[in-house]
């Protein structure tokens, strides 16, 4: 098993004989290289996939139905085990092609080429929607902003396309052009021509901000959970610590998430004690993770959010609200409340299977429902990315006001 990521087996025993038998299938032996692969990925599937009815559909028939299909070549291949993997209706449970898979792996590692979006499939309108743009990035010196929707990419379109596909087509050669075609509330659809580049992957921003009142704010951003958010993170604390930050506002408005571990690291940094976040498997079993008394500091803590914060970001705000930390500001998150875990396939492709589901510390579970701010505060402009976290910020300015608060109390809300 792979890395796990946040927005997660049952094993049967001589259904290979028994299939056998009655001339469904041919013996391993005798499978193609191509069969072979199939086999494999439904074998990962059929072992930790979250749902046990895989969406009530006949999983061990799905099998036979594509052992059956002629597999000419590879493509043929992927092409068929895409196809069994849709009837499970998880967008998050995908193939990814060798290509996909080292950029995915890149990706988390802090590295990477392209225009810097981070995107995201709309589950009601299947449509390709924009988290947000990095920061620096091509895609944020477009003008391209949170909410917008990618119709096409280099004129095909984006219907139908998988998140891999489409970031696979946003990705290229450091000087080479992508043309976009993006479509924005109450506008006309543009197209917008990019020019790939090296995409900076630093997820954290800090800074001590002293407001008129005298109170040190320590101001930290957080954009993703690669690899190297937890030790940012650290960093970032500790330097404030050491400028004698009084309070903290930890910004995580578009986050999209990321490594499930760096999402529970990051929380042990901000609290002693208590559950950060609950999993849940297939067989309803519960695991927990747990504060381990290592944290930084017990200063007051506001948390922005925003509907583009997601999956790992939601167990880190859902972990710091539940355990009483830290207030939450902003608008409701986006609802993933789905772990995956990376699976490698023998032929360096790979797959991200959704092995579990996870709830808040109350045993909330957000999928699909996001969490509520304790103080609902919607933009009331849009914010450019050089504009985030300064005056005419007003989301960022609630955070202020309520992290400098005589109310918010060192080490609890």
């Amino acid at each position: 098993m792979g890395r796990r990521f946040s927005g997660f087996r049952l094993l049967i025993i001589g259904v290979l004989s028994v299939a056998i038998a009655f001339g469904v299938v041919s013996p391993a032996n005798a499978l193609t290289d191509d069969q072979k692969l199939l086999n494999e990925a439904w074998r990962i599937i059929d072992r930790a996939y979250v749902d046990s009815t895989f969406n009530h559909k006949n999983w061990w028939g799905l099998r036979e139905k594509y052992l059956r299909q002629p597999l000419p070549d590879r493509e043929a291949t992927y092409a068929a085990i895409a196809q069994m993997l849709a009837v499970l209706d998880d967008p998050f449970t995908r193939l990814l092609k060798p290509d996909q898979y080292r950029s995915l792996q890149t990706t988390t590692s802090g590295e990477l080429t392209g225009v810097g979006l981070q995107i995201a499939l709309d589950l009601e309108t299947k449509l390709l929607k924009v988290i947000a743009p990095i920061e620096g990035s091509p895609a944020a010196k477009s003008g391209i902003q949170v909410a917008d929707t990618i119709l096409k990419i280099d004129g095909v379109s984006t219907e139908g396309l998988s998140l891999d596909e489409a970031a696979e087509r946003m990705r290229g050669k450091i000087g080479s052009q992508v043309t976009l075609t993006v479509a924005r509330e109450g506008q006309a659809a543009q197209e917008m021509v990019l020019v790939r580049d090296r995409i900076a992957l630093n997820p954290v921003v800090a800074e001590l901000r002293p407001q008129a009142s005298g109170k040190k704010v320590g101001y930290v951003k957080l954009s993703q959970f690669n690899a190297n958010a937890t030790m940012e993170v650290a960093h970032a604390i500790a330097s404030l610590e050491k400028q004698g930050a009084e309070a903290y506002i930890l910004d995580l408005r578009n986050n999209p998430g990321g490594l499930l571990n760096a999402g529970v690291e990051i929380a042990r940094l901000w609290l002693n004690e208590g559950t950060i976040v609950y999993t849940v498997n297939r067989q309803g079993t519960i695991g927990s993770f747990e504060a381990v008394g290592s944290a930084l500091t017990d200063d007051p803590l506001v948390v922005l959010v925003n509907q583009g914060t997601a999956s790992a970001s939601e167990i880190l705000a859902g972990a710091l609200h539940d355990n009483r930390r830290a207030t939450v500001v902003g608008e409701k998150t986006f609802g993933k409340g789905l772990i995956q875990s990376l699976f490698d396939l023998s032929d360096g492709a790979g797959l991200a299977v959704t092995v579990a589901k996870y709830e808040t510390p109350s045993h909330t579970d957000i999928n699909k429902l996001g969490i509520k701010p304790d103080r609902v505060v919607a933009l009331d402009h849009p914010v450019n990315l050089d504009q985030i976290g300064t005056a005419v910020d007003n989301q960022y300015q609630a955070a202020i006001e309520t992290v400098t608060s005589e109310a918010l109390v060192a080490g609890t809300t």
